[in-house]
């Protein structure tokens, strides 16, 4: 297997495990009722351990609960106890074998209509962002973050985050240089995606989609690889 293939294979079996991982914390109703964020975030932490022995985590885990799911990445929302009827979306970047993934998942307690469409419009969207990116093989990060906001607004949502995705690779994540705007799926990134990075590799991406509803104080997250593992 030559050095590029081996890269993608191990950032897919990654991100298989990130899978694994949700779909355990689904099997195991971790997300529920009554339980603090930082609670089910330590839980979810705790069973990446016994699962696969994950010790590092490249950014700090996220559990959103309710109107938290409208923060960005970025800030740092009080600590909330998850409602009955909320929405909370996980953001987890679990190194395995030192390799990252970055894996964000939305769960809804309850039966709010608007809340289980956002929920099915999260892979959709991704999805066509992703078709978006295929059919575009010059595409930059500034114009794959627009076309993700029109598809959010044509499906009755906003865009809840600054960016819509970024580089990733082998841990640690820190050796890419600085905050430089190329490295993200943001206004003003420029450089086309399919493009080698500062070691001569090929660049691979993490798409990530964030809903928002505003007015009725909610959103979600959807995040995985872009360019690896849907063909």
């Amino acid at each position: 297997m030559d050095l590029e293939a081996g890269r993608a294979a191990r950032l897919l079996a990654a991100q298989d495990r990130a899978q694994s991982l949700f779909d355990e914390v689904a099997a195991r109703g971790l997300v529920a009722a009554g339980r603090g964020e930082r609670e089910v975030s330590d839980a979810i932490r705790d069973l990446a351990e016994g699962m696969f022995g994950t010790r590092q985590h490249w950014h700090k885990r996220i559990v959103r609960a309710g109107p938290n799911t409208l923060h960005p990445y970025a800030d740092n929302p009080p600590d909330r106890v998850i409602a009955a009827d909320d929405i909370v979306f996980c953001d987890f970047g679990p190194v395995f074998d030192d390799w990252e993934a970055d894996f964000g998942r939305t769960f809804v307690l309850g039966g709010d209509p608007a809340k289980h469409r956002l929920v099915a419009d999260l892979p959709r969207i991704f999805n066509a962002g992703r078709r978006y990116f295929d059919d575009h093989p010059d595409v930059t990060g500034a114009e794959l973050f627009a076309a993700v906001g029109r598809l959010a607004e044509d499906a009755g949502w906003a865009f809840g985050g600054p960016i819509a995705g970024h580089l990733v690779g082998e841990f640690p994540h820190a050796r890419i240089p600085g905050d430089r705007v190329e490295y993200f799926v943001t206004p003003g990134s420029d450089r086309p995606m399919r493009r080698l990075d500062h070691d001569g590799r090929r660049c691979h991406w993490i798409l990530e989609i964030h809903l928002v509803d505003r007015a009725r104080g909610f959103g979600g997250f959807h995040e995985e690889l872009l360019d690896l593992g849907h063909h």
